[in-house]
């Protein structure tokens, strides 16, 4: 009795559909994965220029209502907004207020070529200024 020691030729084939089918999978879960860390660097770009233009409000112009629009690095469009804020206290005697609360609103926005409606972040907050008398 001559019995031959390996694998056969089907078993062999089947070996290399499943490696073939699991390093399919395998690169793209990493081709995912390299997209998520395209798009979170882009979101952290975008809220760190909100930041800045959110810092700058009130220091390198003045607090006054009014909008401003602009572009950062060829791709980043940015609007700041600035409108009075108004106190809705019941109680309070606004004229003994010496301070002006204003809102400031910086959203940022960018589009790639995979969506054309573009991605945005919005920051608000609110900032004082001293009341002109």
């Amino acid at each position: 009795m001559n019995k031959q020691r390996g694998f056969s030729l089907l078993e062999i084939l089947i070996a290399f559909s499943i490696l073939a089918l699991s390093l399919g999978i395998l690169l793209k879960i990493f081709s995912a994965g390299v997209n998520t860390a395209g798009v979170a660097e882009e979101y952290t770009a975008a809220v760190q220029i909100a930041e800045s233009i959110m810092a700058r409000a009130g220091v390198e112009t003045p607090l006054q209502p009014g909008e401003a629009t602009g572009l950062e690095n060829e791709k980043y469009h940015w609007r700041v907004s600035v409108s009075p804020f108004q106190f809705t206290a019941e109680n309070l005697d606004v004229t003994t207020i010496a301070a002006v609360l204003y809102k400031v609103r910086v959203i940022v926005s960018w589009s790639d070529d995979a969506r054309a409606d573009g991605r945005q972040v919005e920051l608000v907050t609110l900032k004082l200024a001293n009341k002109i008398l």
